[in-house]
């Protein structure tokens, strides 16, 4: 079992920036391929950014592409997710997720969420 606890959400105006980070509670961490996902009211949950145990060659959707960026510090067992350019429809909360496998097609972990609010 692995627990992911996610933090630095919150209120920011649309160009400015945030950093979202999220503690695994396991020593196997690096293991994991980690991830973020985000849900915006009404919509499905959304992949964000994956990045690999080894840190390498990480992942973004199309829609982020340029403005965040992933990384990861298996010492610390944490993930971040650098947001910046922040835009009104980048407003969702902010999953944490792990996975053993292909993390865009399947999580084994996710986190209760951070909530990221941009205003116009």
């Amino acid at each position: 079992q692995v627990q992911l606890v996610e933090s630095g959400g919150g209120l920011v105006q649309a160009g400015g920036s945030l950093r979202l980070s999220c503690a695994a509670s396991r020593r196997t961490f690096s293991s994991y391929a980690m991830g973020w996902f985000r849900q915006a009211p009404g919509k499905e949950r959304e992949f964000v950014s994956a990045i690999g145990w080894s840190g390498f060659s990480p992942a973004y959707a199309d829609s982020v592409k340029g403005r965040f960026t992933i990384s990861r510090d298996n010492a610390k067992t944490s993930v971040y997710l650098q947001m910046n350019s922040l835009k009104p429809e980048d407003t969702a909360v902010y999953y944490c997720a792990a996975s053993t496998t292909n993390i865009i097609a399947s999580v084994d972990y996710w986190g209760q969420g951070t909530q990221v609010t941009v205003s116009s």
